[in-house]
């Protein structure tokens, strides 16, 4: 049975992940891959992959790929407090992260949810080693903002 782009990005990332940010739990699917650590069931606060609509993304004209964090509490207001307590500490992770990830709501429909993600736009996801490409790139938001989650 062959695997799928994100099954890939799962391999990738438990072999390349530091052990310390603890027990790395993931979900992949035929679109993209949710990634969280700890509990087996996924969390609020975690960080994706995945295909995103054209119509959600200015200047795609077939899809994007969206890489990044999200906060997906079903209020609005617990994830503003989220996404304000990284943004005071953003001179922490920006300089890992980058100047492409946006602070910004979710791509798509759900208002209430936030993000702080990248889109790449068009990708050829059949491209060889795009896997690892989005695997590390994952690497990069997941070891720059987990630690700023979870500190006082």
């Amino acid at each position: 049975m062959e695997s799928s782009l994100f099954e890939d990005v799962g391999d990738a990332l438990r072999g390349i992940l530091p052990p310390e940010l603890g027990t790395l739990q993931l979900r992949a699917h035929r679109y993209g891959i949710k990634v969280w650590f700890g509990t087996t069931t996924a969390t609020k606060e975690h960080y994706e992959a995945q295909v995103v609509g054209a119509r959600d993304v200015p200047g795609a004209r077939t899809l994007a790929l969206e890489v990044g964090f999200h906060s997906e509490y079903p209020k609005a207001a617990d994830n503003d407090r989220v996404i304000a307590r990284l943004t005071a500490a953003e001179k922490h992770w920006r300089k890992d992260v980058g100047k492409e990830a946006e602070i910004a709501p979710f791509l798509g429909r759900a208002e209430n949810w936030r993000r702080i993600s990248e889109t790449w736009l068009d990708p050829d996801l059949g491209e060889p080693g795009i896997a690892f490409e989005i695997a590390s790139r994952l690497v990069d938001y997941i070891t720059a903002i987990e630690p700023r989650l979870h500190s006082d």
